[in-house]
């Protein structure tokens, strides 16, 4: 649902400046940034970040948590990676569970212990499983291809006279990048909590994700990464420093909800 109001904004833009022909622009349009998205994606996001894969002997408890929860959640074993940042955190990236990756930070190695980082991992798992590392990649592509054209139509009405026409358009190119983000966040809100449930559920360990998220938030809080912002859905809890403003347009829940369903799930399962 929440994927066709994306595509439907951006199709209703086409058709607003170009009728049905602008709408198959744009539609095909999504499909070209999509693709590149989907191939590419990942490269990119270890290449922002320096990641460096960590070979087996480097780290064997590591690779042995991520390997036994593989094998629950029934796919194959991800490339592993480390990030040499002090700031505990973590992300998974990669076309589908086949070709997937999952990050940790040196911070993360460094700060938490072998249960709780067992529980982060579970929850990248948990995401490499419900390919959401495709999922958040599609819907920030067309968000992003949204904010775009309604920027370059934005200084176009600028440009020209000030027809009717332009001023009718005027709502739709304030109000469509920020419906597209929205929507959006609501994608990446949602399969954080079904990541963190499916996680816990392949871990066993749902005490565990929860002291892990209340400690790297608290890291966070006191010491930021520093990166693109565009790729905090990626990580565990969002790594970048946010004011109050900024929280209600965040890619994350707030983790006081997150662990507060991980304890009541911890009551169910046991």
């Amino acid at each position: 649902m929440l994927f066709g109001l994306l595509t439907g904004i951006l199709l209703a833009i086409g058709y607003l400046f170009a009728g049905i022909a602008g709408m198959t622009f744009f539609l095909i349009l999504a499909f070209i940034l999509n693709f590149i998205a989907y191939w590419y994606s990942d490269r990119i996001v270890l290449a922002i970040y320096g990641a460096k894969e960590i070979a087996k002997d480097k780290n064997p408890k590591l690779h042995e948590i991520v390997e036994n929860l593989a094998k629950e959640a029934g796919i194959p074993k991800p490339r592993v990676y480390l990030i040499n940042n002090p700031t505990p955190n973590a992300f998974a990236t990669g076309r589908s569970p086949k070709h997937s990756a999952i990050a940790v930070t040196s911070g993360l190695l460094d700060s938490l212990e072998w249960d709780e980082i067992e529980g982060v991992i579970a929850h990248e798992i948990a995401h490499i499983k419900a390919r959401d590392t495709l999922t958040s990649t599609v819907a920030a592509t067309i968000a992003g291809a949204i904010a775009y054209i309604a920027h370059v139509a934005w200084y176009g009405m600028l440009l020209e006279d000030r027809r009717r026409g332009n001023i009718l358009l005027l709502p739709l190119v304030i109000l469509a990048p920020l419906a597209a983000t929205l929507v959006q966040l609501a994608i990446s809100r949602t399969r954080e909590f079904k990541a963190d449930e499916n996680g816990s559920l392949f871990s066993k360990k749902p005490l565990s994700l929860a002291s892990a998220l209340e400690k790297i938030s608290k890291f966070v809080a006191r010491n930021p990464m520093r990166g693109n912002a565009a790729t905090a859905h990626l990580f565990i809890v969002n790594p970048f420093k946010a004011d109050s403003f900024s929280k209600l347009f965040s890619t994350h829940p707030p983790v006081e909800e997150r662990i507060k369903r991980l304890r009541e799930l911890a009551k169910k399962i046991s």
